[in-house]
């Protein structure tokens, strides 16, 4: 009686949290094929009277959402195939070499995260001023490129989980410690680095701050700076191109989390388990 009590009040939790989550989406997703008068005249559930996509071309023309995906994408490459070399020959060299100082790097990363980032803006402002990086790509690029503790612990603890014998048995065979990572360690952090992609992946492409302040020519604008343009520029009054926008932004994240979501977990009870 008492697992069948708790069996349901654990699915009904389950139920409503996900209708709660999904509301809102669902209330953009119909706002978004409705007209402006329609919208004002109807119910936020109410179904549109015709289903059109006047709206969506409307965002992705006039409020280039597509000039927005293309710096972000070539801002989200480059950026995250940074962190992950970076991330990955960190962990790799904090695992497999015995060095002086290396709780002390740990600690390093681990006391950068637990510093405020906004204590740390005009410093790093005129850093990037002064590296002439300012309104342009790079100079997203520079602040996402690196990597986290996050990062850090993920790989790290699929490295400890690889056993030290494969290195030994490549050193036998004439390799040294860069083709060791490159050939050995690198193709078996797949779940990781999926991993690791996922978590920096969307914190970047839902950054805000940093676009809108280090990048402010409408030239440059991201997926975030492209939606909040929406909002304060000509389209602002017209919701329903805004909750297009938001849809067309929402879908590639759905899209990315759905086809690499074995590899994020696989990687999640990788690193938990070893």
């Amino acid at each position: 009686m008492k697992h069948a009590v708790f069996s349901g009040f654990k699915y009904t939790t389950l139920v409503v949290g996900s209708i709660v989550t999904l509301l809102p989406l669902v209330t953009i997703f119909l706002a978004s094929f409705k007209t402006g008068r329609e919208l004002a005249d109807t119910g936020p559930f109410a179904l549109p009277s015709e289903w059109t996509f006047d709206n969506y071309v409307t965002a992705w023309t006039d409020g280039k959402m597509l000039q927005g995906f293309l710096n972000t994408g070539i801002i989200l490459i480059v950026a995250i195939t940074g962190t992950v070399i970076i991330g990955a020959m960190t962990a790799f060299a904090i695992d497999r070499f015995d060095f002086r100082g290396r709780k002390i790097v740990l600690g390093a990363f681990l006391l950068a995260v637990l510093v405020p980032a906004v204590t740390t803006q005009v410093a790093t402002f005129q850093v990037v001023n002064a590296l002439g990086l300012y309104n342009t790509r790079w100079a997203a690029i520079v602040l996402f490129l690196g990597t986290d503790i996050i990062s850090i612990y993920i790989f790290l603890q699929v490295i400890r989980a690889i056993p030290k014998e494969l290195d030994e048995a490549a050193r036998l065979e004439g390799a040294g410690n860069l083709r060791i990572f490159w050939q050995v360690i690198f193709p078996l952090l797949k779940p990781a680095i999926a991993t690791v992609v996922i978590i920096k992946g969307f914190a970047a492409y839902n950054e805000f701050y940093i676009p809108f302040l280090y990048m402010p020519s409408s030239d440059l604008g991201t997926v975030s700076t492209s939606l909040f343009r929406f909002s304060s520029g000509p389209l602002g009054a017209q919701w329903q191109i805004v909750a297009a926008g938001v849809v067309i932004a929402i879908i590639p994240t759905v899209i990315i989390f759905l086809s690499m979501q074995r590899y994020i977990y696989a990687g999640m009870t990788q690193g938990a388990t070893k």
